[in-house]
């Protein structure tokens, strides 16, 4: 995957989701190019800082990610919870109904084993999701 967005933030949900490798596009042209033969030959590409990540991720206690698990559109509820928003702003915003956007956060309680949006803030902000 080419992409302008940062390394950190993306690489590892796309790699969930499939992609062969992720490379941004301010990536110098030969390691582009050397990420396109790797994909193509059925291997999977990773930068070295990525590399990195990834070994301190399967090391790290898997509680501490439990984040990991949420969907992008959970995570963009995540956010928004955290930031203090209501249930009907979020739904405004992502263009859903207040009930959609009711199970998201639900879903996302149940998979972060939290009750309240108090605690999904502090988890949101111990982990770096907000601001």
């Amino acid at each position: 995957m080419l992409s302008a967005y940062p390394e950190e933030e993306f690489a590892i949900r796309c790699l969930r989701l499939g992609a062969a490798g992720y490379v941004t596009k301010d990536s110098a042209p030969d390691e582009l190019a050397g990420a396109v033969r790797k994909a193509l030959a059925g291997g999977k590409y990773v930068t070295a800082a990525l590399a990195e990540r990834l070994a301190g991720i399967v090391a790290a206690d898997v509680a501490a990610m439990a984040h990991e698990a949420l969907s992008n559109r959970e995570l963009q509820v995540l956010r928004r919870v955290a930031s203090g928003r209501s249930l009907k702003e979020i739904a405004a915003e992502l263009n859903l109904s207040e009930k959609t956007v009711a199970t998201y956060r639900a879903r996302i309680a149940e998979k972060l084993q939290i009750s309240s949006n108090v605690e999904l803030t502090r988890y949101a902000l111990r982990h770096k999701l907000v601001q």
